[in-house]
């Protein structure tokens, strides 16, 4: 039986036209020279802006699993936009509503209402999620998370332009040799960016569907070591919707979680404190019979 429900306001698809022509724009690269260096380039920004997808709009921002100083958060925040996943006050607050009504007609993203095309892509696009749920984050008070949101394609063009020229330099050309960056621009900047969508997206939509749940949460969230891997750590969903306030995803050792791994070594050097862990009697209760 098909238990989806249409979403309330829909997607205005022209206004659209700019989120689906980005994912068109690697395929110019066919017209380019890539080079190794354009698809090293795509592999670390795919990884880097992935750590501030989790480990700031996610870890950070949305659950405030971890603490840091002013000046590191606004890095984060930074980093995190430069994913082209809008403002980092946006992303939080949709996220707060997702863990609080998940899996019910509330949840933005819900495959199990909506189906899995909505809860992969089709929530962005539609026009009931475009503004900001500001009562929904206010802990966030810095007046420059506030000017992020409002401008938050402001990183990712930024990026975007360091990544040409420095393509161009790379390649073998002078600076304003406006040829030899595109390759470098459509493969290491939008290629990653696009791969780094749908990584980020699976969580919504695939880690509702695929793997298996450890834990008693009322919702469809699943466990899988794939998706951790392609997501840093985020793949331990059924974990986290368990017990949200853990910084750390991968529950036990083997349970990889990369992200986690990342923000105890900034922990190590001091950037970031109050790092919280999982109580081992939480852990070991409320477990899915076997």
């Amino acid at each position: 039986m098909n238990t989806t429900i249409t979403p309330k306001k829909g997607t205005n698809w022209l206004h659209e036209m700019d989120f689906i022509g980005m994912h068109l724009v690697p395929f110019l690269a066919f017209f380019t020279h890539v080079t190794a260096f354009d698809w090293i380039l795509c592999a670390v920004l795919y990884f880097v802006r992935m750590f501030f997808v989790t480990g700031g709009y996610h870890r950070y921002f949305s659950h405030r699993s971890y603490k840091t100083s002013r000046f590191f958060q606004f890095i984060l925040a930074c980093g995190a936009q430069s994913s082209f996943q809008k403002g980092v006050l946006w992303w939080a607050a949709n996220h707060r509503v997702h863990h609080k009504h998940s899996d019910t007609p509330e949840d933005p993203h819900s495959a199990k209402i909506y189906g899995f095309w909505h809860a992969h892509i089709g929530w962005i696009m539609d026009k009931e999620h475009k503004e900001t749920r500001y009562d929904l984050i206010k802990d966030m008070k810095h007046k420059e998370l506030f000017w992020l949101n409002k401008y938050h394609f402001v990183p990712p063009v930024i990026l975007a332009v360091v990544v040409y020229f420095i393509g161009n330099k790379v390649n073998g050309a002078g600076w304003f040799d406006w040829s030899a960056g595109l390759s470098t621009l459509f493969i290491g900047f939008f290629l990653s960016t696009i791969l780094l969508f749908h990584g980020t997206f699976t969580i919504n939509s695939l880690m509702h569907k695929w793997g298996k749940a450890r834990y008693k949460t009322g919702d469809e969230s699943k466990n899988s070591l794939i998706l951790a891997l392609v997501t840093l750590g985020e793949g331990w969903h059924n974990n986290h919707h368990y017990y949200q306030r853990a910084t750390r995803q991968g529950f036990y050792w083997w349970e990889i979680d990369i992200t986690f791994y990342i923000i105890k070594m900034l922990g190590w050097v001091g950037l970031v404190w109050d790092i919280h862990g999982v109580p081992e009697k939480i852990r070991e209760n409320n477990k899915v019979a076997a």
